[in-house]
């Protein structure tokens, strides 16, 4: 291949699928426009030559014979009126006068413009105004009723300027036949030119058809059929699958593009595919250390109660038995020693209660949440009726849940409520619930304190407290308790930063909580600590 075609085949590959269709556009227009103008000249031209015949040479050459048909009639009236006298033959003779007049005014009408036909006319008309001016006139002229002796002394004369005169009628006629048998092959010769004309015109159609049709489907259809099956093999999961570029510039671009993405695609894939590996790995490492948190947590909480409460014991009988006989600061002490291992106790058995939720309380059955809270209430009441607090509630629904965790769930949100109240203001709570979607959406609302809204988040974190435990009693482990105990019921749980009025807690529970984990992925420990005395 020289270096001119490659450069001619490098500049075409270059077009874009618009490109190809203008130039394509305007070559078929343009063949068309030129198609067209030939067939309307060829229906010009045919239209033309069949009016010159039909309306012109065929005309004119009947209003010759009839002029010459005149001419004769003239002719005879004069000779039968010069040899008999009788008028009679003057009719003929008066009737060729006024129909040679008709053709000759015909006939110059339709010689108009054709010098050649108008010089046969005037020929035939001097040659009918010799004849007529030296015979015709004077023998119509002579009396009737005797032959006229005109007749016989110019019949000679006669004769040779009526010879001239067929002379003259038949180059004139001779001449228009021509003109017409010229014509009718000019007419048949373009109308066969027509035809084929036509018959190009419907070939190049068909051709034009042909070649737009191929052209869309090779420029067009096929690269993005092909396109569509790549990206269909790619969308079925084959992301190895390349996207061969075929068509015109664009539609070549446009695959670059699509294939270009399909790349990023499978680096993203295997970049999410290594780092999906790396998540489980983290999340069975974490899952991991969540079982051995668990499992120290019960093991602090349960194993160390025992000794734990050994040294309450021996601390308490240590205080009865010498308190009063040491010093004071012996017996300060003493009390010191008694009130940790007593708040180490309450602790221990907090922390015991919060790892056992989800691991031991899971027992879930249609539970009338009404009834739970009346439950929480009366293992409340003592400290309810020391603090005269008013306690009211929506109507509450039932859900799928484990009482012992809802139950513990009132009595903390509800305790706290009550503890941390107003000094001298009786406490005044109410509890809604409001259905939203697939979840129950409740309140809790106190008169109390209020949580500041720096502590929204920290409320909830286990051993988190706001307060010295001089001021207010307790572990710390209340509101952390119910937010365990709210996720694994499928709900979440926070702190309206807007009231100023007191506290409301928020929280939502779902009509069934999520599956739990198989029991087999569960610490050891879930099993011991459900044992009696354990």
């Amino acid at each position: 291949m020289s270096g001119s075609t490659r450069s001619r085949a490098s500049a075409l590959s270059a077009w874009t699928t618009r490109r190809w269709l203008r130039v394509g556009a305007v070559v078929s227009l343009t063949a068309l426009a030129f198609l067209g103008v030939t067939g309307a000249w060829m229906l010009q031209r045919t239209g033309s030559i069949t009016e010159n015949l039909v309306n012109v040479k065929s005309p004119a050459l009947s209003a010759a014979l009839q002029l010459e048909a005149a001419l004769l009639n003239q002719e005879t009236g004069i000779r039968g009126y010069g040899l008999t006298g009788t008028a009679d033959f003057l009719a003929p003779y008066r009737q060729g006068l006024a129909d040679q007049a008709t053709s000759t005014v015909r006939l110059t009408k339709l010689l108009h413009g054709d010098a050649t036909g108008l010089k046969d006319l005037k020929a035939v008309r001097d040659a009918a105004e010799t004849w007529q001016a030296r015979v015709a006139r004077p023998i119509a002229a002579a009396p009737a009723g005797s032959p006229s002796p005109l007749a016989t002394e110019r019949a000679a004369a006669g004769k040779t300027d009526f010879d001239a005169l067929r002379a003259a009628l038949a180059g004139q006629q001779k001449r228009l036949r021509a003109e017409r048998t010229q014509a009718a092959s000019d007419l048949s010769s373009t109308m066969l030119l027509r035809n084929w004309v036509f018959a190009a015109i419907a070939l190049v159609i068909a051709a034009l058809s042909v070649l737009v049709f191929e052209g869309l489907r090779r420029g067009i259809t096929t690269p993005l059929g092909q396109l569509g099956a790549d990206a269909r093999a790619i969308a079925g999961g084959d992301f190895a699958h390349p996207i061969t570029p075929t068509g015109p510039a664009d539609l070549r671009r446009l695959s670059g593009e699509i294939d270009f993405m399909r790349r990023r695609l499978v680096r993203e894939l295997a970049f999410t595919e290594e780092a999906r590996v790396s998540l489980h790995a983290q999340a069975a490492d974490l899952q991991r250390s969540n079982a051995e948190l668990e499992q120290f947590a019960y093991v602090a909480s349960h194993d160390l109660q025992e000794p734990l409460r050994k040294v309450s014991s021996f601390t308490q009988l240590l205080q009865r038995r010498y308190g009063g006989q040491l010093d004071a600061r012996a017996d300060q002490y003493i009390d010191y020693a008694v009130d940790g291992a007593n708040r180490m106790q309450v602790l221990i058995n907090d922390l015991l209660d919060f790892s056992r939720v989800g691991r031991v309380h899971h027992e879930l059955q249609s539970l009338d949440l009404g009834a739970v809270l009346r439950q929480a209430l009366s293992s409340l009441s003592m400290s309810i009726e020391e603090s005269e607090a008013s306690i009211t509630h929506d109507p509450l629904p039932s859900l799928i849940a484990d009482p012992t965790q809802m139950g513990m769930l009132w009595q903390n949100l509800i305790g706290n409520a009550v503890k941390f109240h107003r000094p001298g203001q009786p406490p005044a709570i109410h509890i809604t619930a409001a259905q939203d979607g697939e979840l129950w959406r409740f309140t809790v609302t106190d008169n109390g304190i209020g949580i500041g809204p720096e502590y929204v988040d920290k409320v909830f974190v286990i051993f988190q407290r706001l307060h010295t435990k001089d001021a207010y009693d307790g572990s710390g482990i209340g509101l952390a308790m119910c937010k365990k105990i709210v996720e694994f019921h499928g709900g979440t749980i926070s702190v309206d930063p807007d009231y100023r009025d007191g506290a409301r807690i928020t929280f939502t529970l779902a009509g069934e909580p999520p599956k739990t984990p198989d029991p087999a992925t569960m610490p050891e420990a879930t099993r011991a600590d459900a044992e009696p005395g354990r």
